[in-house]
């Protein structure tokens, strides 16, 4: 196996096949090249798809955060304007009463 890889880099033994053995060279030096950027260096493939997977996370979380306080933001603006609303928010969060009602509490 080892004298066949010589032969490989041997330009004189090409003859006939001088494509083909160059074009075998050129795939195993792409091949080198390729797995040296895939794992070695810094800013690898390998750290590129990590921080793009990281980005995702992070812009879905964004995304969410987003919504709560929309969300949060529409149930303020519903109990500063409406009395009713935050009556009913008190009674059914904190157990308010008014005298003479019945308060039924179902534990979950």
């Amino acid at each position: 196996m080892a004298k066949r890889s010589k032969d490989i880099w041997n330009r004189e033994k090409d003859g006939n096949r001088r494509e083909q053995r160059s074009f075998v060279r050129y795939a195993i030096v792409a091949t080198a090249l390729f797995l040296l950027f895939l794992f070695l260096k810094k800013d690898s493939i390998v750290s590129w798809v990590q921080a793009g997977i990281t980005l995702r996370r992070q812009e879905r979380q964004i995304e969410q955060y987003r919504q709560e306080n929309e969300e949060l933001d529409r149930r303020i603006r519903m109990m500063t304007g409406d009395r009713d609303t935050l009556e009913r928010y008190a009674r059914e969060q904190f157990y308010f009463a008014e005298p003479g009602d019945d308060v039924y509490i179902i534990e979950e």
